[in-house]
């Protein structure tokens, strides 16, 4: 995840003091040249303030305390005044015959927030920093049989628990002790939504839902529609891949665990959110067709230290032509959990200033899981280098759904080859592992798709106020059983907040961006083997060492936002619409496999 992601949802704010330069309203009708100004010191302003309140927010995630969450707070709130004002006195050019790249800046500068209260301001971001502390602070804290207290759990213990136990009532406990933490800024989040409401209709929209909708070049009823579109297109590949694992997890833990029919409790999939599935795949593998290659035992059996992770995903994207990355990445960037202090643990990338300050914050392990996160991380770092020259405004995504499937589209090239060729993998590839190999990718890039699409679809309707502080529970378990068949492990509680339970909940990151990653990195990956001369099965294809995949790939990070997101799309695919097609020719010879599998238990009675 990026700090971008993070960043843009502080770029709101508040009505202007009628001194500033920016916001100063001249009695004649505006100018071309007088809106030129305007961006320019718009853009120098906002730059300024932003790397101020990056510095305060990788204080705040870093060393995490009451003072910290202050001073986080504190400039946070120095660029939500900031955006506010300039959002505000931007309005006074709506209609002006502007040249292109200004009248996108003056379009991008309106979607935000406002807030006319300096005290809501100030609350809105004082929740959120609390919020987010409070997640990063939550441990579950057992007792024994005895009474006594057992040693506190954080959520990365839980979350080793839940990967590794195949005892349901052990996985259980973990599932609910975790819970059992968001329950305690529930009402926090309910305020926040209510400031966040306001700031969002200050500016003319509906509420913040619509307002992260109106953030894709299309308005926020046709975004709306066209996640439906992608999901209904890729819905019968993940149906076909429930069923499947339905079946195994009876095998494992019997038919009164879980049901032949309806959804499958929650907390038997791995993950504390069931959202990826990969720590299933002993239990899932084929008798045959599965690698007896474990990237995992090679990681830890070779010590691999979190900086020899970083250095095989930066030697993926100098092989594509990209730069090595700052002397200051390595000496800045905090790549192992520390043992003195909490830390939000979550992985995130983060672009400190205008030049190359950036870095990357997460808790790196030997694992193949952390080895394809690194990857990820650094698809982040490459496109914030790649449109550094940019300004200001045009320094983003193209859209955030691109921000995060830039290092997937590269991790999608860690194949049996790449693996091969950095010396990671000895032995020969079986020749049939190759449904063993799109089983284990699918556990987390197709097992995700019903998640990242509910879980903004579930925050949309809280912030349009459809779902009410007292059914979030209720909503949230709707939306989980209607798109991904899963219930509740335990009865909900009166009070519950499950929903909070997740980072981006808790830190309110629009979430629809995972699942459009999800999308366009297949996209992305089938355009840069296309233009690599690759021509074999997509999921065979590694771009590791093309040049002419990394240029192609790079002409588009250097666009940042500076075109609408299609345009974007176009230069690397040479198509203008998200397609999911190429998710489903990547894992057509899985859909095969598991549906077989499938009629084989149907015809079995199981």
């Amino acid at each position: 995840m990026s700090l971008k992601s993070i960043t843009t949802l502080l770029a709101l704010s508040a009505i202007a003091a009628a001194s500033h330069t920016v916001c100063a309203a001249p009695a004649a009708k505006p100018s071309v040249a007088e809106a030129e100004r305007f961006l320019a010191d718009a853009e120098a302003r906002l730059n300024k303030l932003n790397i101020e309140q990056a510095r305060g927010a990788w204080v705040g995630e870093n060393f995490i305390t009451d003072d910290t969450e202050a001073i986080n707070s504190f400039f946070a709130e120095r660029y939500l005044t900031a955006s506010g004002e300039i959002a505000l006195g931007a309005r006074r050019f709506n209609g002006l015959k502007l040249p292109t790249d200004s009248a996108r800046k003056l379009k991008l500068l309106q979607l935000t927030l406002m807030f006319s209260d300096a005290k809501d301001r100030e609350a809105y971001t004082s929740k959120l920093t609390s919020m987010t502390g409070a997640y990063g602070k939550g441990k579950y804290c057992p007792q024994k049989a005895d009474g006594s207290a057992a040693d506190c759990l954080a959520l990365g213990d839980m979350e080793k628990i839940l990967a590794e136990s195949r005892d349901p009532a052990r996985l259980k406990e973990m599932w609910v002790g975790w819970h059992s933490q968001a329950p305690a800024y529930r009402q926090r989040y309910t305020e926040y939504v209510a400031l966040s409401n306001k700031g969002a209709k200050e500016m003319g929209f509906a509420d913040t839902g619509a307002m992260w909708r109106s953030q894709y070049d299309m308005p926020p009823e046709a975004f709306a529609a066209e996640m439906e579109r992608l999901w209904q297109q890729v819905k019968p590949l993940y149906d076909s891949l429930h069923t499947y694992t339905r079946h195994k997890l009876r095998e494992t833990y019997g038919p009164d665990v879980v049901p032949a029919t309806g959804p499958i409790p929650a907390h038997l999939f791995g993950n504390m959110w069931s959202q990826t599935w990969s720590n299933l795949y002993p239990i899932l593998k084929p008798a045959t067709g599965a690698s007896s290659f474990d990237l995992s035992k090679v990681l830890a059996d070779r010590n691999t230290s979190a900086k020899d992770m970083t250095a095989y995903a930066e030697r993926f994207y100098t092989s594509l032509g990209m730069q090595k990355l700052p002397a200051t990445f390595w000496e800045r960037s905090l790549l192992t959990k520390p043992k003195d202090r909490d830390v939000v643990c979550h992985a995130s990338a983060w672009p400190m200033d205008d030049k190359d300050d950036v870095r990357i914050k997460m808790c790196i392990t030997p694992t193949a899981e952390n080895f394809t996160t690194i990857h990820h991380e650094l698809g982040h770092i490459y496109y914030y280098l790649g449109y550094g020259k940019q300004p200001y405004l045009f320094r983003n995504g193209a859209n955030d759904g691109f921000h995060e499937a830039i290092g997937d589209t590269v991790a999608l090239s860690i194949t049996p080859d790449y693996l091969k060729k950095v010396g990671l993998m000895d032995q020969a590839q079986e020749s049939n592992a190759d449904i063993g190999e799109l089983l284990q990718r699918a556990l987390s890039k197709v097992a995700i798709l019903p998640f990242a699409y509910s879980v903004d679809k579930w925050r949309w309707d809280v912030y349009s106020g459809k779902t009410k502080p007292a059914d979030y529970d209720k909503s949230w378990w709707q939306l989980r059983e209607q798109y991904m068949g899963m219930l509740r492990p335990v009865a909900m509680e009166a009070a519950g907040f499950d929903a909070g339970a997740k980072y981006h909940v808790a830190a309110d990151v629009p979430y629809a961006r995972y699942f459009l990653a999800d999308m366009l990195q297949f996209q992305f990956h089938r355009a840069l083997c296309r233009e690599a001369g690759y021509t074999g099965p997509l999921h065979r294809c590694s771009v590791y060492g093309n040049a002419a995949a990394g240029a192609k790939f790079q002409a588009m990070l250097a666009m940042g936002s500076s075109k609408p997101w299609p345009e974007a799309l176009k230069a690397t695919t040479g198509e203008d619409k998200i397609d999911g097609n190429a998710l489903l020719d990547y894992f057509a010879p899985l859909k095969t496999w598991l549906d077989e599998q499938n009629r084989q238990y149907a015809a079995a009675g199981k």
